[in-house]
């Protein structure tokens, strides 16, 4: 069964998903709509899609059987409530939503419905999260007590274009956008790896001094001035979670965006910018070369001659070794890939769920476990440092 799919929002970053939407065999139609209809078109134009909607209304009331949303980042909740009220399969860009009312409502949704949700979280799919969940599953980390997940991206290595874009004359109102509400791509990495969920937090924001109307509580539109923030949680099994999320940090975030530390009483795991170590204590060992991504490659090219052919589809397609790129369909091979080598996994998981009944590895409920904790932990900083509870949705049915 083949289905088609609508995207909602035709920004910088959904054109990137387009092209992989397009050239997976279980879609067969990718239309577009934007709230500036010549970006939509200019999409469809680029990418020979099969047409664009003139509203999001219009999709919606529209016979295509799956939506992606790319919209602004606390516009996505709402949407997917509509979206799977309108009885359409959704995949949504991060964060899940920015409230937790917004959460239950789009769970509450999918029950009902029995639709496909699922949150494009990369985190879930960086080598790190790969490799750290790989060997949970073989019991080398015994048990792990602690762990930690940072999200170091500078807004001055790309968010200030990035909300100048999308966000045109009264940009600097949504670039003030609370660092704590988009925790998935760090808190993705740790439960993503070694499961459960967080049960409390508390928070510390770090107010902003830089003073160019970021992050300026006259400004914003979230009322914020946090563009630091660092969270302690508790896990439900034990031990904790420590995460940061930065935006005036001196960091290389266009080197890597998102790093991972796992410690356990048997084994640890340890990420830096340009490497990483499994340690237990008899040594450690330098696993620097399985993780890393190398850009998409043509499957001709001369320097693939002599590499081993359980890593030829990983380079073909911008993945790192630990990757296991061999599932993936053959149409996807060689395409723009992106985020560590997830984009492809997270196209593929989607596309798969839809096609055919399966519930898809970020779906409502595990979304839920990657965002409100950060939804909560903003709410501890607010209040300075409180600890506060995290509610939970429970498990994924059948999951």
């Amino acid at each position: 069964m083949t289905f088609r799919i609508g995207i909602v929002g035709a920004g910088q970053f959904s054109g990137q998903f387009a092209k992989l939407f397009h050239a997976h065999p279980l879609i067969s139609e990718v239309h577009v709509t934007d709230v500036l209809p010549e970006r939509a078109e200019a999409l469809v134009s680029a990418q020979r899609l099969a047409g664009t909607f003139p509203s999001f209304e219009a999709m919606l009331e529209s016979d295509i059987e799956a939506v992606a949303i790319f919209t602004q980042r606390w516009t996505h909740g709402p949407l997917v409530v509509r979206a799977l009220q309108a009885g359409k399969h959704v995949y949504s860009a991060v964060p899940m939503a920015v409230a937790v009312t917004e959460i239950e409502q789009i769970i509450s949704e999918v029950q009902r419905t029995g639709l496909t949700y699922m949150m494009g979280e990369t985190s879930h799919y960086n080598p790190a999260t790969v490799y750290a969940r790989k060997r949970m599953a073989e019991g080398a980390f015994g048990r792990v007590f602690y762990a930690e997940g940072d999200y170091v991206h500078d807004m001055d290595l790309g968010f200030y274009a990035a909300y100048q874009f999308s966000g045109g004359e009264n940009w600097k109102s949504t670039a003030s956008y609370p660092p704590m509400l988009y925790p998935t791509h760090s808190v993705g990495g740790v439960i993503g790896a070694i499961g459960g969920r967080a049960v409390s937090v508390s928070c510390i924001g770090v107010r902003d001094d830089r003073g160019d109307g970021v992050f300026d509580r006259e400004v914003s539109m979230f009322d914020n001035d946090f563009s630091n923030a660092t969270a302690l949680f508790e896990l439900a099994a034990g031990g904790s979670m420590r995460i940061n999320e930065f935006r005036r940090v001196g960091y290389p975030s266009h080197l890597r965006e998102s790093r991972f530390r796992y410690f356990g009483t048997e084994g640890s795991f340890e990420q830096l910018v340009e490497s990483a170590v499994w340690q237990d204590k008899h040594g450690f060992t330098d696993v620097t070369e399985q993780l890393a991504t190398a850009a998409s490659m043509d499957a001709d090219d001369p320097s693939l001659a002599g590499v081993d052919p359980a890593l030829r589809d990983a380079f073909i397609s911008g993945m790192a070794p630990v990757h296991d790129a061999a599932r993936l369909p053959q149409e996807l091979r060689g395409l723009p890939n992106g985020h560590e080598g997830s984009h492809h996994f997270l196209v593929d998981d989607f596309a798969r769920a839809v096609a055919h009944g399966e519930m898809p590895p970020v779906n409502a409920w595990q979304a839920a476990r990657y965002t409100l904790p950060g939804i909560v932990a903003h709410q501890s900083a607010l209040r300075g440092g409180e600890r506060l509870p995290i509610p939970d949705f429970g498990d994924a049915p059948g999951v």
